[in-house]
């Protein structure tokens, strides 16, 4: 992990994110000043669960995912974060240790601050606290969502209502109103569905079979009705 100051980037960052919304320039330019700049690795661990760090991270580039591992090394993921997205504000608000490991899924450029320096600028401007909750409970109800999904849904359904979510959020509709997404495997497929590879694999089977998914090269395509067809 490699650490420089770059409170100009930073600032760029702050403007489009919505917990530091509410700030004025001046507040945002001193802000800036007090974050670091660090350089990950892809594959390298930002923070492991359970660890003592409160600090706040933004993703100024690349990718980064959230995962829970067991004591037999089983890996569940719980979500992917990507550039412009932050991570880190459950241990930033209660000071209470990481609730998940933090990998970087690709080089990653993070912009990090420490929790004593927002909490100060929280008693300055409240507002961000309020915006912060807010994302937070957004957050929270995505977990329900997931929880629903292992509790209630077979691999299939919890297969495509991932690349659904993805498909929504990052894909790219092609001139047949497939959405175009990046290729993931059946492992990363039974990391992020709490399946097995086995499992995850027949039920891409069967959703190929169903034209829900295809794959091509190292994208997948997701047909808009895919849900329907389960």
């Amino acid at each position: 992990m490699r650490k420089d100051a770059d409170s100009g980037l930073i600032k760029e960052f702050l403007k489009e994110i919505p917990i530091f919304k509410s700030l004025s320039d001046r507040h945002l330019s001193r802000l800036s000043e007090d974050f670091i700049v660090c350089r990950i690795n892809k594959g390298e661990t930002i923070f492991h669960q359970s660890d003592d760090s409160t600090d706040l991270y933004i993703i100024l580039d690349g990718a980064v995912r959230a995962s829970l591992v067991n004591e037999d090394g089983e890996k569940l993921v719980l979500a992917a974060f990507n550039k412009g997205d932050f991570f880190g504000e459950m241990s930033l608000l209660d000071g209470k240790p990481r609730s998940a490991t933090m990998t970087a899924t690709e080089y990653a450029t993070l912009g990090v601050l420490r929790r004593d320096t927002f909490l100060n600028a929280a008693k300055n401007d409240p507002a961000i606290a309020i915006d912060l909750l807010s994302a937070l409970v957004q957050r929270m109800r995505m977990a329900d969502g997931m929880i629903e999904s292992l509790a209630f849904l077979d691999v299939s359904q919890r297969v495509i209502k991932i690349l659904m979510q993805i498909a929504r959020t990052e894909g790219i509709k092609d001139k047949d109103g497939f959405f175009r997404i990046k290729r993931l495997t059946h492992k990363e497929l039974a990391a992020r569905t709490g399946a097995s590879r086995e499992a995850v694999s027949k039920a891409m089977k069967v959703l190929s079979f169903r034209d829900g998914v295809k794959e091509e090269g190292d994208c997948f395509l997701v047909s808009p009705r895919a849900e329907e067809l389960l």
